[in-house]
């Protein structure tokens, strides 16, 4: 009897697993949808490709086993965990408004619903759930400085366009020497390789989720023709733009 009931067990997992995996194909047709299983102490579980791309991410098992902690500013993930206690004492989360992080140091409102998940007894075994951007226009985190919050600010809304240091510095009220040092402090990264990354990663998103040509994706993302593009893009991201979007896009009707 316990033999039979540990496989009953066993089978019953991998069915969930299963489930879990399906559902997150599922939501990677939907586009900027993110999509998430946790387990009782917050590790993640599963998460769609919409997950991954808003953390700049290429694999689920960069993700499995984490919290958000680890991926988000502890004023963020300290409210995710909060959610996620009253949904795991039985509680749901319906139509929350809240900030999310992304990749790029900036945040998003987005709309954010959350469910209880139970095992084979009924007992509440972890949580799901959805959130999607209610505008494309993200905001100020908690900067260490507001002057480095604004030109952050300003490289994602002109990433595509020209940006010199000087713009920039000038934009943050610092001299070029000081906005540069004080950027490679916070960011372990100069402007200039920010603004590169910023590029690619915001590329990535066209490419899964558009039919545009490369070169016209090159030409949106400030690169200066399609050559540029792919060198650069493969430097990060160990592919070439024609191959990621072989790997990753979904079926566009």
């Amino acid at each position: 009897m316990k033999k039979r009931t540990a496989q009953s067990s066993s089978k019953q997992g991998v069915r969930l697993d299963v489930i879990a995996s399906a559902l997150c194909g599922l939501f990677d047709f939907v586009e900027d949808m993110q999509f998430w299983i946790k387990d009782r102490e917050g590790r993640y579980c599963k998460v769609n490709r919409g997950f991954l791309l808003n953390y700049s991410l290429e694999r689920q098992d960069q993700v499995i086993g984490k919290t958000d902690y680890d991926l988000s500013p502890r004023h963020l993930a300290d409210q995710y965990r909060l959610d996620d206690a009253r949904v795991l004492a039985g509680d749901i989360i319906v139509n929350r408004i809240e900030m999310v992080g992304r990749f790029d140091h900036t945040t998003c409102w987005s709309l954010t619903n959350k469910i209880a998940l139970r095992d084979e007894k009924g007992k509440i075994a972890g949580t799901a759930g959805i959130t999607c951007p209610l505008k494309n226009k993200p905001v100020e985190q908690n900067w260490p400085t507001v002057a480095l919050g604004r030109a952050i600010m300003f490289i994602r809304e002109h990433y595509a366009e020209v940006i010199t240091i000087r713009t920039l510095a000038k934009i943050a009220n610092l001299s070029i020497r000081a906005f540069e040092r004080q950027f490679q402090q916070c960011f372990r990264v100069s402007p200039q390789q920010y603004i590169k990354r910023l590029r690619v990663r915001m590329a990535c998103h066209s490419l899964v989720y558009t039919d545009r040509p490369l070169a016209q994706i090159a030409t949106e993302h400030g690169f200066c023709d399609q050559s540029h593009f792919t060198r650069e893009f493969h430097r990060q991201m160990h592919l070439t733009p024609r191959h990621y979007r072989t790997r990753y896009r979904k079926v566009r009707h």
